[in-house]
């Protein structure tokens, strides 16, 4: 008999239903008599104790069905080792009931939080293998990450359809895309979205130096402009500033996100109509796109392998055409960020569009 435990942490994306199946169908094919635990709202399901017992039936029809159907929820890995309202100690607890359901294996899906704390139940010896979610795309260790491709398409179609009503009016759109540590969602949606301006947090921006490259553009006869701003964006004066210094001035100056700080600079700086777009958590709603499933069923299939060969304390990655296992404890702790020099960067200024800084 093989037990193995499923569970979904950190933020819903696109595409875990897609690759929770491809490691259930891979899994299904290689041991008969295989009993899957799909533990129920991420590692507070662990922690207490909850679960269902799933079966093929379950997994057949989910390959396009987004969020998850485990449930989610955030379980802040800088918490861990702090006990839950009712005392109880969170790591013993995950051990305890990883020992009481006899698992052989945990899967775990999730983002940047999620797998450090997947690296510290691999320490304390549990067998672990993870699968990388995010619409970020900022795991360290893999190319690119599920969830990622279907945010590109939700934030593409935002900005595609934000183009008609803005040349209408002559105006100008801040579009606020998610991603706050990160520009991965930002630069890719906003290169296929045609916009003007680009501001990541990897790259800080001067308001002065984006309001003359509109400027330039209007002498060019555009009326209209798409600016696709990072949720975690920052200015060239906050970026100077410590950690500590940055919050003294939100609280200060008022916590409000980028496109808001931006616009009335901009309303004053170019005399023009300035209006702010938030698509939210559409970008990670809704069904997988095809790519987002193929790949989310490819790295399924991959865990189970590694399942099968009983290779533990890995995660699944995609590196070029070919998915392969990167160790957790290289991964866990690491932020995959844009280089601000990288080719896709220095390739999106030659189209004209314009990140802020110079």
């Amino acid at each position: 008999m093989k037990r193995v435990g499923f569970l979904t942490s950190g933020g819903d994306c696109q595409g875990l239903n897609a690759a929770m199946r491809g490691v259930a169908l891979a899994l299904y094919g290689r041991f008969p008599n295989l009993e899957i635990y799909g533990i129920q709202k991420g590692y507070q399901g662990l922690i207490h104790g909850n679960y269902k017992k799933m079966t093929k039936a379950d997994f057949d029809p989910i390959l396009n069905e987004g969020g998850t159907i485990l449930g989610t929820s955030r379980t802040p890995f800088k918490l861990i080792h702090v006990p839950e309202a009712d005392g109880t100690d969170k790591v013993k607890a995950m051990k305890a009931n990883y020992e009481k359901w006899k698992l052989d294996c945990l899967v775990i899906l999730g983002g940047n939080g999620t797998h450090k704390t997947a690296n510290l139940l691999s320490r304390e010896g549990l067998n672990v293998v993870t699968l990388p979610k995010t619409i970020d795309n900022d795991i360290w260790g893999t190319d690119l990450t599920f969830g990622f491709q279907s945010a590109i398409e939700v934030a593409t179609r935002s900005l595609d359809e934000l183009k008609t009503t803005a040349a209408s009016h002559d105006r100008i759109f801040l579009v606020e895309l998610m991603g706050h540590k990160t520009g991965w969602l930002t630069l890719y949606s906003g290169i296929a979205g045609g916009a003007d301006v680009i501001l990541i947090p990897e790259i800080p921006y001067d308001v002065s130096v984006v309001a003359k490259a509109l400027k330039r553009k209007r002498e060019q006869g555009r009326n209209y402009f798409i600016l696709a701003v990072a949720e975690g964006a920052m200015s060239k004066a906050e970026a100077a500033m410590t950690k500590r210094e940055r919050k003294q001035w939100m609280r200060e100056n008022g916590s409000l996100a980028p496109v808001y700080r931006i616009e009335p600079e901009l309303k004053e700086k170019l005399e023009a109509e300035v209006r702010v777009t938030v698509p939210g958590h559409v970008q990670r709603g809704g069904a997988p796109c095809p790519y987002d499933r193929m790949l989310a069923s490819r790295l399924g299939a991959a865990a189970a392998a590694l399942i099968a060969d009983g290779r533990f304390g890995y995660m699944v990655s995609v590196k070029g055409e070919e998915i392969v296992p990167v160790p957790l404890e290289e991964v866990a702790g690491k932020l995959k960020k844009v280089d601000p020099s990288s080719s896709v960067v220095e390739e999106a200024r030659g189209l004209g569009i314009c990140f802020g800084d110079q």
